[in-house]
């Protein structure tokens, strides 16, 4: 099976020596695929150059077999990568609802974005009962949950790239997020994570990928990793 999303040595930096240096990975439909390392090693840096939103030096960025890495970040976000960043990146003074419909502003159709509203409310019930509440307002679980939604408004997704959308959160929150992962990939969503923790992780994805100083140094099966306490004493500091 074609990958839906492939990566062949892609650098990038931010003016002060190479970020990610001759990163490649492939992550095939419905596939759900991690990226894990040490932090400040490349993770969020990867994301950010495979959707358009920092410059790459050299590499190339393929959708189902298309280069996208000449395109800007908002015509990749027209063919279908979703990219829902690090933190909370939600507008938090508008409402609930208001933020959901601010992801689906690229739609084609009234009636598409109201079929992706119901899809977003059925993986995130919480948020169906806070539409009319100020984003603001709202915990640090229902931020995620509505910052993850947003991205999952736009029609025609390709791939979801989550980065640590764990980070900080309580244990039954994680629970729903990944039960809500689980969901889409079994509708058919390839997604790619960057993961802080090994173990969430490694029980969701079929496939891992370690980052180290923004090279690729392993990649396999979670199982794999686990049982090497060479790669996971030495990359992941446990």
């Amino acid at each position: 099976m074609s990958p839906r999303l492939e990566v062949e040595g892609l650098s990038a930096d931010y003016g002060r020596g190479a970020v990610l240096n001759g990163v490649g990975l492939a992550v095939r439909p419905a596939q759900v695929s991690g990226i894990v390392g040490p932090n400040g090693n490349g993770k969020t840096t990867l994301l950010r150059a495979i959707s358009g939103l920092m410059p790459r030096m050299a590499g190339k960025v393929k959708l189902d077999g298309e280069r996208i890495d000449h395109l800007s970040a908002e015509q990749i976000a027209r063919r279908g990568v979703v990219h829902v960043p690090q933190g909370d990146l939600i507008y938090k003074k508008m409402t609930v609802q208001d933020n959901l419909l601010v992801g689906g502003s690229m739609n084609r159709s009234r009636a598409a974005t109201a079929e992706r509203l119901e899809h977003v409310l059925s993986l995130f019930p919480r948020l169906g009962e806070r539409m009319s509440q100020i984003a603001s307002s709202l915990s640090g679980g229902e931020r995620r949950m509505l910052g993850i939604g947003r991205g999952l408004m736009a029609q025609d997704m390709a791939i979801l790239m989550l980065d640590e959308p764990s980070l900080g959160l309580a244990p039954l929150v994680i629970d729903q997020i990944y039960d809500a992962i689980a969901k889409l990939s079994a509708e058919g969503l390839s997604i790619l994570i960057v993961e802080e923790s090994l173990e969430r992780i490694s029980s969701a994805a079929s496939h891992l990928s370690l980052l180290n100083h923004g090279e690729m140094v392993w990649s396999g099966v979670p199982s794999e990793l686990l049982q090497s306490e060479t790669l996971v004493s030495t990359y992941m500091g446990l």
